[in-house]
């Protein structure tokens, strides 16, 4: 059964994926209220930025799970020869990706990817606003060091809202300093925007499987099926779906 849930996500993306079903939590049409107006502003900066920063082309590219081309995301978060892969759609400034990241995403790492069954893969969508996208290159930055998924739970752990503050470049130094990397190196790579057009990138993955918002997830199973969650779900709604593929 299809289930629903409404949210204030953004989710404008209609184009669906073939043989992909969707999930959410209540029992009726999916509704997403968030303005259009807010994601074309956020695009547009987005867009007139990454005029300023430099490409990255040291990536492998030939990484794809499913549908859904993951070789400019994350590293992997569990085993790699895990049967079911899990890949977050997410911007750092989104409270419902903050919540996902709090209430679901411990139990899932302590009963599915600790145990070799599922691993986890992240995609930026750096659409809410100026500071979603050098909160995400950040990240890259900070994975040259062997610390991405570090600085990624420092970066929910430290969400206040949408580009007041809390991620501008100060800030996201000072998280790297905390987490003791080597400052010149990652300050040189956050502010020459060496992964501006990586992050730029993983957003347009997403829209090429039909989705342009935030939370959201593609389960990918061992035969290549996908499933598609919407929302920052309970653990129970993931188990629902993992279990028959494994």
């Amino acid at each position: 059964m299809i289930k629903y849930l409404i949210s204030n996500d953004v989710d404008m993306g209609k184009k669906r994926t073939k043989n992909t079903s969707r999930r959410t939590g209540k029992k009726g049409k999916t509704n997403f209220m968030f303005p259009v107006i807010i994601a074309i502003v956020a695009v547009s900066s987005i867009a007139f930025l990454a005029m300023s920063f430099t490409d990255d082309s040291s990536i492998d590219t030939s990484k794809q799970y499913g549908t859904v081309d993951t070789s400019l995301g994350s590293p992997i978060l569990g085993s790699s020869d895990a049967p079911v892969t899990i890949i977050e759609f997410g911007d750092y400034q989104c409270p419902h990706c903050k919540k996902w990241f709090f209430d679901t995403k411990p139990i899932i790492v302590e009963n599915l990817i600790d145990t070799g069954k599922v691993n986890l893969q992240f995609l930026d969508i750096a659409v809410l606003g100026k500071d979603s996208l050098s909160a995400s290159a950040a990240t890259y930055c900070a994975e040259d060091q062997e610390k991405y998924w570090e600085y990624h739970s420092t970066l929910y752990s430290n969400q206040l809202g949408v580009d007041n503050g809390w991620a501008n470049t100060a800030n996201l130094k000072k998280y790297a300093s905390n987490l003791g990397l080597d400052m010149d190196l990652f300050a040189n790579c956050l502010d020459s925007g060496n992964y501006l057009q990586r992050v730029l990138k993983n957003t347009d993955v997403s829209r090429n499987v039909g989705f342009s918002g935030v939370t959201a997830f593609m389960i990918i199973g061992p035969n290549n099926q996908q499933d598609l969650i919407i929302g920052a779900q309970p653990y129970e709604v993931f188990k629902e779906v993992i279990e028959p593929m494994l």
